[in-house]
């Protein structure tokens, strides 16, 4: 067979080519330490390889996580151990204050000022924050403080009712807070009970404020629960001599309880067996008006023979009144509208009618609407269309509202209140321990219920030590197959390296006694 010299050099090349690729391969895995090179080397283990890197990967955010948790968690229960030890402090307070026989004013003084000190503290725990600067009361709203004081004892939570969650394992998802109305807010009370808070329309600046408030005659107030009562502001001419003076209605019946009563700044109010005391200056309502300007080119304006009505609205409450008679001008006009049944209706509107045009003296817009022309001509207004007035502003107003629940800074707000004025008269220390009884119910109620959390907490600590075990078992055998798969044996690569560098030498050197092989060495 004729072997050519071009050919003699191209299987040198390819052999000593492949011999040197071997070499050079075998030389970088020893390098490396890995059997796998690229995933040509072993596609199925290389598939592999991904599937646990991701997993490990997985695994080491889990961990993470767990650590974030534990600190969470860890932060919460010490919180809670600490409210836990102030409630048994409280508690003893409560069971030495119902000692009225040998307490002096001076000793519930002194009670009073320990119970709002460790209402500061109580704050303060409500508000704790983590090592990220986030309060892990707040529910998702981390970055807001979740309680604040609004004044005369009354709290309010700013919060929500979210819960985080963090994954400590592929199937384990661990809660690492709770939401502190949860935990402080919505305690059951032993008795019916009331919240007290101001309308955030108010407008008077400073703001009034009310206090925290009290049942004091718990059958009369049963009778009334779960109705809220509403304390609005009413104008100063609502009574004679003019003075600044509120009415007290059912919220959702809009019965009147309390009827332009005479205000007096921190002077008690008691209706249905609550008390309280409003501070500060509320404001009176800004009338609202609807003017009128009745066209005289229309006139007589006939509503005896045509007669017709009009509807007046004010604040969800709505009166017809009826148009029989006819009229010359705006003083025939108001006394029509006032006339008959239509007086009364205005009446319970809280309306008054004049030429000039119909007020609401409490501040709610009223509403025109459902008239015809001959209305239109009589008012100068558009009550076909419906019309309303824009410059009234209701008088400040206060909200007590009924509840089953009382928050746990508000249960101590009241036991301190009590102590402060305390009355040493035999029925006076009747009532007073009649509002220790309930403050031990409440306390033992908020105890229950923080215990309970606490429980809980500790039930997420040890889920999520187990998670990290298992993580940990997970993390060590993956980490086994993850090297079986990848890593080199050392021994065998050795002898390749040596076999092949030998296959390599010897392909060089027979290249060069081929190449030799040459017809012009026999001339």
């Amino acid at each position: 067979m004729r072997v050519s010299t071009s050919q003699i050099y191209n299987i040198a090349n390819i052999g000593m080519a492949k011999a040197q690729a071997a070499v050079t391969r075998t030389d970088e895995q020893i390098t490396s330490g890995k059997r796998l090179l690229s995933p040509a080397d072993d596609p199925v283990a290389a598939t592999t390889i991904l599937q646990i890197t991701q997993e490990l990967s997985r695994i080491e955010q889990f961990n993470k996580n767990i650590t974030i948790a534990e600190n969470n968690l860890n932060l919460e229960e010490v919180a809670l151990d600490s409210v836990t030890n102030l409630i048994h402090r409280m508690k003893e307070i409560a069971v030495a204050a119902g000692n009225t026989a040998v307490l002096t004013p001076d000793d519930y003084e002194a009670y009073a000022t320990e119970i709002d000190s460790r209402i500061k503290e109580l704050l303060n725990l409500q508000n704790t924050r983590s090592s990220s600067g986030q309060y892990i009361f707040a529910g998702y709203q981390g970055g807001t403080q979740p309680f604040t004081s609004d004044g005369g004892g009354n709290y309010s939570y700013h919060g929500d009712e979210g819960q985080l969650r963090l994954q400590a394992s592929s199937t384990v998802n661990v809660a690492v807070s709770d939401s502190g109305k949860r935990i402080f807010m919505d305690i059951p009370s032993g008795h019916n009970t009331i919240t007290t808070s101001a309308n955030p329309a108010n407008r008077a600046v400073p703001a009034a404020t009310v206090s925290v408030g009290q049942v004091v005659d718990q059958e009369v107030f049963d009778e009334l629960f779960p109705e809220d009562m509403v304390i609005t502001f009413n104008a100063t001419s609502a009574v004679i001599p003019a003075a600044d003076n509120y009415t007290i209605t059912e919220r959702h019946s809009g019965r009147v309880l309390v009827a332009n009563a005479v205000y007096t700044p921190g002077q008690d109010i008691e209706v249905e067996g609550v008390s309280l005391q409003i501070s500060g200056a509320p404001m009176p309502p800004t009338a609202a008006s609807l003017p009128f300007a009745f066209n005289a080119a229309a006139a007589p304006i006939d509503f005896a023979t045509n007669p017709t009505t009009v509807t007046v609205s004010v604040g969800g409450r709505t009166e017809t009144l009826d148009l029989n008679v006819a009229v010359n001008n705006a003083t025939d006009f108001a006394n029509a509208l006032t006339a008959g049944p239509n007086a009364a209706k205005l009446a319970n509107l809280g309306l008054t009618v004049t030429p000039a045009g119909i007020v609401s003296a409490n501040g709610m817009n009223v509403t025109l609407r459902g008239g015809n022309a001959d209305v239109d001509n009589a008012t100068g207004l558009t009550t076909s269309t419906g019309v309303t007035s824009t410059n009234g502003r209701p008088g400040d107003s206060f909200f007590v509202e009924s509840t089953n629940k009382q928050p746990l800074i508000t249960t101590l707000s009241r036991f301190s209140q009590a102590m402060k004025n305390i009355d040493n008269t035999e029925e006076g220390k009747a009532q007073f321990k009649e509002m220790v009884d309930k403050t031990l119910v409440n306390l033992n109620f908020a105890l229950t219920n923080i215990t309970s959390v606490h429980g809980e907490v500790g039930a997420r600590l040890n889920t999520l030590e187990s998670s990290k075990d298992l993580n940990l078992d997970s993390n060590v055998h993956n980490e086994k197959v993850l090297n079986d798969l990848q890593s080199l044996d050392y021994a065998e690569a050795s002898t390749r390296l040596q076999m092949e560098t030998f296959v390599l030498s010897a392909a060089q050197q027979s290249f060069v006694k081929v190449s030799q092989l040459t017809l012009f060495s026999y001339l």
